[in-house]
């Protein structure tokens, strides 16, 4: 019994890493069609999302038989209770690159942002997608170093998102509305790419170590 259950724990991380893969190219090809307003690569991100989808509910069901057959205690219990929230915000992150493409769909041919924050949204991007980078192997090695660089790389994530907000609240912004609220969106949902792969971070840390990294106050 104890060899069934460890195969079906295996068989749970390994659902979380393919999950990965799939979020971390969603997120390359996401950043790529915001960055380039390339309406086919946005498009594909959409049509793939679904798949995102039924894997994480299939890994729910997986997770909630192993409580219902296994009867896990202790550290068992915390890696499949893990599992299933892990599953959740891993579809987040994958919904969060759906709806980035969707706004380039949205803009087509126009880019969703304007010259003048192009270069901010480019970094954005590429720390997005580095943050995926970091959570797959992150979920592959269990290493509690990549771990705080994913979480102290988080940081630099909101230094962006927030210059964002400066940029628009100044006096030099001269966006309509509706490229006001696309950009407002935008940067909100890179930030919260972010935030959930450091969600994810913490609990691996904790899995790993059983100290819990306290939340960071935002400034």
């Amino acid at each position: 019994m104890r060899a069934v259950f460890q195969q079906e724990l295996a068989s749970v991380q390994d659902g979380l890493i393919l999950i990965s893969d799939l979020v971390l190219d969603a997120i390359r090809d996401a950043s790529t069609a915001f960055n380039s307003a390339d309406i086919a690569l946005a498009d594909q991100v959409i049509t793939a999302d679904p798949v995102i989808d039924r894997l994480a509910v299939e890994l729910d069901e997986l997770s909630i038989q192993i409580l219902g057959r296994q009867g896990p205690v202790a550290h068992d219990l915390r890696i499949v209770v893990a599992a299933l929230r892990m599953s959740a915000l891993l579809e987040r992150m994958g919904d969060l690159a759906r709806h980035i493409a969707q706004l380039v769909r949205r803009h087509y041919p126009q880019h969703v942002v304007p010259e003048s924050l192009r270069d901010v949204f480019v970094e954005l991007a590429a720390q997005s997608v580095r943050t995926a980078e970091l959570l797959n192997r992150l979920l592959r090695t269990q290493a509690v170093e990549l771990a705080d660089a994913l979480i102290h790389g988080d940081a630099r994530t909101d230094e962006l998102h927030r210059s964002v907000f400066a940029a628009i609240l100044s006096e030099d912004w001269t966006g309509d509305t509706e490229q006001t609220v696309d950009v407002t969106l935008a940067t909100r949902f890179f930030e919260r790419f972010g935030d959930q792969a450091v969600s994810i971070a913490k609990r691996v840390k904790y899995l790993s170590t059983g100290e819990w990294a306290p939340q960071r106050v935002r400034p």
